[in-house]
This record gives C-alpha cells, structure tokens and sequence, in this order.
C-alpha cells in the first residue's frame, strides 16, 4: 500500500479488500495532479459507518492536502463500495480544476503552441 494515502475506519472494522479498493480508487486520482504535486500529495481517507432508523449507512469522505490546498468530497450511501465510487466522481474534477490554476496556460506543444511563441517572441 502506498504510504501517502491513509486508510481510517470510523465505528466501522476495514477489511482488507475494502483498503485496497479504496486504495486503488484514490491513487488513480493521483494521475491528475501536475508533476511537482505529486512529490508533496497525501490523502486521508474516512469510512464511517452511520446507524440509523432505516439501517445501516456508509459514510465516507476523502482529504486529498496538495501544496496550497485541501481537497475534500464526501458522500454516504447504503453500500461502502458504490460510497467510495461516489466520492471517487466527486472529487475528480476539483483536482482537475486546481491542475488548471496550478500550471501556466501557454501552450508549447503542436503547431500552434509554436507560432504563438514567435508572434509573441517577435
């Protein structure tokens, strides 16, 4: 298991099958990060199990500390696997919005990356 990523269970037991899809689930959204986010990238991950009238809930959030910001995303469901999933989508595109704050916006690759730098260089 990777040492960035922290498994923790809240009035819930974690089994081994649980920790490594929620495992898997949270290092595939390290591919989005930029490159110098990735060396300094944790993540804490949270599954809670909620009693209630109507049955057993699961509850789960992720907490991803990436260098200037905390992304967090959270959701409860009936089921723990379909609960990580959820949460997985949710915090998917907060990562790819602060991978596009995080890095300058001039194109340098193709054609047009190439002509815009001589117009602007000229």
């Amino acid at each position: 298991m990777n040492e960035q990523i922290q498994i923790t269970g809240i009035s819930y037991e974690v089994d081994e099958a649980t920790k490594r899809y929620a495992n898997k689930r949270v290092e595939r959204l390290f591919r989005y990060l930029p490159k110098h986010a990735k060396k300094s990238v944790s993540a804490e991950v949270k599954l809670e199990q909620v009693n209630h009238d109507h049955g057993n809930k699961y509850k789960v959030e992720i907490i991803i500390n990436v260098p200037g910001k905390v992304i967090t995303a959270s959701d409860s469901t009936v089921n723990i696997i379909a609960a990580i999933d959820i949460v997985d989508a949710k915090i998917k595109p907060q990562i790819i919005d602060y991978k596009q704050t995080a890095i300058g916006h001039i194109s340098r690759r193709g054609v047009m990356g190439r002509f815009k730098r001589k117009v602007v260089v000229d």
